[in-house]
């Protein structure tokens, strides 16, 4: 396992917002897409692609997964820290994708109890079948909070070769879980792809303490590539899980990206 320690240091989330926007504002439009994934069921994404990309990432909330997607592109929802830095990731050259719930799964308990189904993996494959339709790239899954269930169960149970991702990140993992199975719990050996982690060090959630960390890291053996990267930094407030906390990666949300890109971008 290789430990890397990146200090990093806050800024404003309004701050990066505005960085973001100037950076991608003439490259890319974002779109509404509903793509096709299982028998009378569409999967609704939101698709920012920038010129020439260079890869591309498919983003999961954590929570329900209920971001509530409108079709002009807006998001009710959208506060979860991979949500709220999509215009991050396609300033860095990725072809940007975020994930809503399917449409059979618009009510209550939307994704809650349904990350771990064959549903929602064939959801994710026809995902990542429609964007290599678009581009000729590699094709990223970035998960973070319960939303690294979603990532990690779809991984394993979908080879490169059988239309599946060609790397994962996991950010903020559930390490332990009382209600589904947490990450290191999943049939980790099926990895053969690479997989960067990254994780706060402070992360005061109880399902994701930097401390339960060796039972995820010790079980990834067959990926050809890992890494955990730890960052410091930022801010924190309200719910220790939420968004706005340490958890959520406050305040550092550019510094995280660019970290995420370079490891994609950059084996």
């Amino acid at each position: 396992m290789r430990l890397g320690t990146y200090p990093t240091h806050g800024r404003s989330a309004f701050g990066a917002a505005l960085l973001a926007c100037a950076l991608v504002a003439q490259a890319a439009t974002p779109q509404t897409v509903d793509v096709p994934s299982r028998p009378g069921v569409t999967q609704r994404i939101l698709v920012i692609k920038p010129d020439k990309p260079l890869a591309a990432v498919v983003l999961f909330a954590g929570g329900n997964g209920n971001i509530q997607l409108q079709d002009d592109g807006s998001i009710a929802r959208g506060g979860n820290f991979l949500v709220r830095s999509r215009e991050l990731f396609a300033a860095e050259g990725l072809l940007t994708v975020v994930i809503d719930v399917p449409s059979d799964k618009k009510s209550h308990p939307y994704l809650s109890g349904n990350r771990q189904t064959a549903e929602h993996v064939a959801d994710v494959k026809a995902v990542i079948a429609w964007l290599r339709q678009q581009a000729k790239i590699p094709v990223w899954l970035v998960g973070t909070s319960r939303g690294t269930q979603s990532v990690a169960h779809a991984a394993t149970q979908l080879p490169l070769e059988e239309g599946g991702p060609d790397g994962i990140v996991l950010t903020a993992t559930m390490l332990s879980d009382r209600d589904s199975r947490a990450v290191p719990e999943m049939d980790l050996e099926r990895l053969r792809i690479p997989v960067l982690v990254v994780h706060h060090r402070n992360d005061a959630c109880r399902y994701c303490l930097l401390r339960d960390m060796p039972r995820l890291m010790d079980r990834l053996t067959t990926p050809p590539r890992k890494e955990l990267v730890v960052v410091e930094g930022g801010d924190t407030t309200g719910d220790a899980c939420g968004a706005r906390a340490y958890h959520g990666f406050n305040g550092i949300e550019n510094e995280v990206v660019k970290r995420i890109a370079a490891w994609i971008i950059t084996p």
